[in-house]
């Protein structure tokens, strides 16, 4: 295993982040079962990431995995689909690896269903609220070429802690 480049978009430069992300076909295979012990390993090693697509490393598939933090029943999404999603909204600051340094506040869908498959390849379906909801959205929205700034009510820079 290996940490990965986590890809950053600060002056809208990056073509992966912005491309729509292939489905994952082989899901199997040896290379896609390190790419997922890879990006956990990477998305465990950052300060306060909760979730990690894979365009965000540089690769234009399908999948995320979210951190064992958030208490999900699965926590890599290979294909996921939104199936439901709730009228009701909540507006939650969100920041993003790819953005280091942005934070904003950003209006997302309460609770919503997902259906995607597991490292394993079973598909399963779960329904998700606040912070996982949105979690899910915002790592669909990567899959989907969509950052969260898009989205953002405001943007505002974080200031780093002086150690």
């Amino acid at each position: 295993m290996s940490i990965l480049k986590i890809e950053t978009e600060l002056k809208g430069k990056s073509k992966i982040l912005r491309a729509r992300s292939k489905e994952v076909v082989d899901i199997k295979s040896a290379e896609m079962q390190k790419l997922i012990k890879d990006m956990q390993e990477t998305l465990a090693a950052t300060e306060n990431g909760i979730g990690l697509a894979a365009p965000q490393v540089g690769v234009n598939l399908r999948i995320f995995v979210a951190s064992h933090a958030l208490e999900l029943n699965h926590t890599v999404f290979i294909n996921p689909a939104i199936a439901k999603i709730t009228d009701r909204t909540e507006t939650m600051e969100e920041g993003c690896l790819s953005l280091p340094g942005l934070c904003g506040r950003v209006k997302r869908a309460a609770s919503l269903k997902v259906a995607a498959y597991n490292e394993r390849g079973r598909k399963f379906k779960m329904k998700v609220q606040g912070l996982a909801a949105q979690l899910v959205q915002h790592e669909v929205g990567h899959l989907d070429g969509e950052l969260f700034k898009d989205k953002a009510e405001e943007l505002l820079e974080i200031e780093k802690s002086k150690k």
